[in-house]
Formats: C-alpha cells, structure tokens, sequence
C-alpha cells in the first residue's frame, strides 16, 4: 500500500476518492502531508471520504501522528493520518 501524499494544491475530491479507495482495498490508508495547507485540503478530503465510506456501511476513525521525512536530505515533520475502519 502506497502512502497518499497531500500538498496545498491537492484536489480535495480527488484524494476523498483515493482514501475511500484504499481502505476499501487494503482496511487502511495512510495520508501524508506536510505544511498547513497541505494538511488543510487533507482534513477536508478526509471529511469527504468518510461520507463516501459511510455510504457503504464502513465507519472510519483517523489517528494522527507526526513523522520525519527526508526530503533531499533536509528533514521536515509531517502530519500521518493513519485511517482504519473501527
């Protein structure tokens, strides 16, 4: 399972239908994103996401966590929201 990375120009829709997809496929999605505007849109595409689920009868929670990442040997903080049926 691929990890959803989410930036400030993300299409909120788009990555609604990409964590709907994946935890219906996998049982979890994880979604990626690093500074506010990255992880307002994905907020927002988790919001929508948990409606489509919902629609098929799977309730989800969301555990945030902070991780490093290693971006071009800079280390930044990202926000990991790990989404799991409950």
């Amino acid at each position: 399972m691929d990890m959803i990375k989410v930036s400030a120009t993300s299409r909120t829709s788009a990555v609604a239908g990409a964590i709907a997809g994946v935890v219906r496929e996998h049982k979890r999605a994880e979604v990626q994103a690093i500074g506010a505007g990255a992880v307002n849109q994905a907020i927002k595409a988790l919001a929508l996401a948990t409606g489509y689920l919902r629609i098929d009868g799977i309730n989800v929670i969301c555990m945030p966590e902070f991780v490093d990442v290693d971006i071009e040997g800079n280390i930044r903080t990202a926000i990991k929201l790990v989404v799991e049926p409950r």
